[in-house]
């Protein structure tokens, strides 16, 4: 009956012990506000990428951003380039082209994701600069 017992406590024990485990090395999403956009560009140590279309891009994109359009048939080939261990920041218009690719992005092993909730069409909202 000891027996039994040990070797229940010794199973809950590592089934939480793994599980915490897994659940640090997941990836994770924020979705973040244009405050907390400009705050992590100002600090620079995040890849910015604008999933919209070439066309949209051209039209006015946030500073240092990478345009990776996410409807483009190499979309996974391009975007397999960014280094899944480094953090990264995605936007599209109004956050419906973000919010799919970070999902991808995820899936795919990205370790910290932040999606800029309402797109770029928050931040000019919010009196923030694009460059063209």
């Amino acid at each position: 009956m000891k027996f039994r017992s040990f070797l229940f406590v010794a199973f809950l024990f590592l089934t939480t012990f793994s599980c915490k485990e897994a659940e640090s090395n997941s990836s994770t999403v924020e979705l973040i506000t244009v405050e907390e956009m400009d705050s992590l560009l100002a600090i620079g140590k995040v890849k910015l990428i604008d999933v919209r279309t070439p066309k949209e891009y051209a039209e006015g994109h946030l500073e240092g951003a990478v345009n990776i359009d996410f409807s483009d048939e190499n979309f996974e080939a391009l975007i397999a380039k960014v280094d899944k261990s480094k953090p990264v920041a995605v936007y599209c218009g109004k956050g419906g082209r973000s919010g799919k690719c970070s999902a991808y992005m995820k899936e795919a092993g990205f370790k910290k994701i932040y999606d800029l909730d309402g797109g770029i069409t928050e931040w000019k909202f919010k009196g923030k600069q694009v460059i063209r």
